[in-house]
């Protein structure tokens, strides 16, 4: 498929999401509707719009391209499965705890709980985090786009990043969550399609029936699950597993943007139903995720296709490996649908990580939920603005990504996360578990500096200091007790026991 091709593709794609937009807009585009969607959002629509935010062009891309590494194959898998007890937790511990005190911002608690500088430093902590995480996905898609699309025109990579950036902002900076609940919906059915759609046209390419290609990936060399024989490995069971359970706890749980789609949804009860539908749906669709992977590797092993070189390194890079067989391999109907749901899932990730970013902003720094503040059409002027700073902001990152980044983005996105959401881990479970106690708020950011400078040291020496032990998606549980255990050092007995 030609650079022309997937481009008109891509106009109207996005041509089909502002007029989504222009029509939810039309409705209303106060605050109420930006940050909550008035609180009528149907469940069955966040749950199956969240799997596009979850997922994102990292798992679209980068999961089938790990599966050929001997040491990961199906590995993702027990990820996944702690993802899933993460995502019950947060369903039966925290929703409720955010419905009964009614939040807008998830780290209203923490101002409640701990006081204003704590508040302050676990909403900058997500700020950082979550505009690091979104860069790095959204990085995943442009460097595709930019290899068989701009390139083909010499629009350069920074260009081709303000374009998708633009296109977002466009669809996403007057309706907010409202337009956000409605078009991740749609992104999350292309998504899906592209799913089961790849995985018939790779197995129609290789003449297997639906029997014959499972019974391929089973015999393969590339679906072994479950990695138990070193527990030194960062592919062991029982480190993913909890290193799942924590991560998604810190990464969706203590996150704006995901815990703003269920607290859009009307009570507890419809937010839960979400949650746990969505959960089935995450196992499910992650199954057949390795599964393309392990079809793409047979595919490229029969038509003698090596995984691509990364343009800037010179290294092999298989996170092109999908797009590459995509788009120069197949015909140009799974072309289509592969653009279709890498363009959906990464965008669905960014323009809900935009309008987070925002809300997070404009209550937490802005206090934009208060009723003494200026008028409503300030309000909205002043969000426009913090919506276009977030933006660019993205942008910057995003530049600065694709200059040092030399292995798969998704390792790189989980490490870092590890490093930024760890804090806020310490935070809430402080604030949940040690109700008697409370802190000397100012030195509060102190703590959430060392305990990820901790860690860095942690694992830049841990071969030297564990006898050859290496930590993979663990190291958040071990950067959330090390802020504990700060924030024990400076607590102080409370005033009054707390009711949250």
């Amino acid at each position: 498929m030609n650079a022309t091709t997937i481009l008109i593709i891509i106009i109207i794609y996005f041509g089909l999401l502002l007029l989504i937009s222009n029509v939810m807009s039309k409705k209303s585009t106060d605050n109420d509707t930006f940050f909550k969607a008035n609180k009528n959002s149907k469940w069955y629509l966040v749950a199956f719009g969240m799997i596009g935010t979850a997922l994102s062009g990292v798992t679209f891309i980068s999961v089938p391209g790990n599966v050929g590494s001997p040491e990961t194959q199906f590995a993702y898998f027990q990820f996944v499965l702690g993802n899933a007890i993460g995502f019950l937790i947060i369903a039966t511990v925290l929703l409720p705890l955010y419905y009964r005190m009614n939040l807008t911002s998830i780290y209203s608690y923490i101002e409640q709980r701990l006081g204003i500088v704590s508040y302050k430093t676990a909403a900058t902590i997500f700020l950082i985090s979550r505009t690091i995480g979104s860069a790095f996905r959204l990085y995943l898609v442009v460097i595709v786009l930019q290899r068989y699309v701009f390139d083909s025109y010499k629009i350069p990579f920074a260009v081709t990043v303000l374009i998708s950036l633009g296109l977002i902002f466009a669809y996403t900076y007057r309706g907010g969550l409202k337009t956000i609940i409605i078009t991740d919906t749609l992104q999350t059915f292309f998504l899906v399609s592209s799913v089961f759609l790849t995985i018939y046209f790779i197995c129609s390419s290789l003449n297997f029936s639906a029997i014959e290609a499972f019974e391929a990936v089973k015999n393969s060399n590339y679906s072994k699950v479950f990695f138990y024989e070193d527990y030194l490995k960062g592919n062991f069971v029982l480190k993913q597993i909890l290193g799942g359970i924590f991560v998604t706890i810190a990464m969706v749980g203590l996150d704006q943007d995901l815990m703003q789609k269920n607290l859009s949804c009307k009570n507890i009860k419809e937010a839960q139903k979400n949650m746990f539908t969505f959960t089935g749906i995450f196992v499910i669709i992650n199954i057949f995720f390795l599964s393309v992977g392990a079809l793409l590797y047979l595919y490229a092993e029969k038509n003698g296709i090596s995984v691509p070189n990364d343009l800037i390194t010179g290294k092999p890079r298989t996170d092109l490996l999908f797009p590459e067989i995509a788009f120069n391999h197949l015909t140009i109907v799974p072309a289509i649908v592969f653009l279709l749901g890498l363009t959906a899932a990464t965008f669905a990730t960014t323009d809900s990580a935009l309008t987070a970013l925002t809300t997070s902003f404009c209550v937490d720094f802005l206090g934009m939920d208060k009723a003494e503040n200026a008028s409503k059409k300030n309000q909205v002027k002043t969000r426009h603005i913090v919506h276009l700073g977030f933006s660019f902001l993205m942008f910057l990152v995003i530049i600065i990504f694709n200059y040092i980044n030399d292995e798969s983005v998704v390792k790189m996105i989980f490490r870092v996360a590890s490093y930024t959401y760890g804090p806020l881990l310490g935070l809430y479970a402080f604030g949940l578990f040690m109700k008697s106690k409370t802190v000397h708020d100012t030195f509060v950011p102190l703590v959430c500096i060392i305990s990820p400078a901790i860690c860095y040291l942690i694992t830049a020496n841990s071969k030297l200091l564990f006898g050859n032990y290496v930590f993979d998606n663990e190291l958040i549980i071990v950067n959330g007790l090390i802020t504990f255990i700060g924030l024990l050092i400076i607590s102080k007995p409370a005033t009054s026991q707390t009711k949250f």
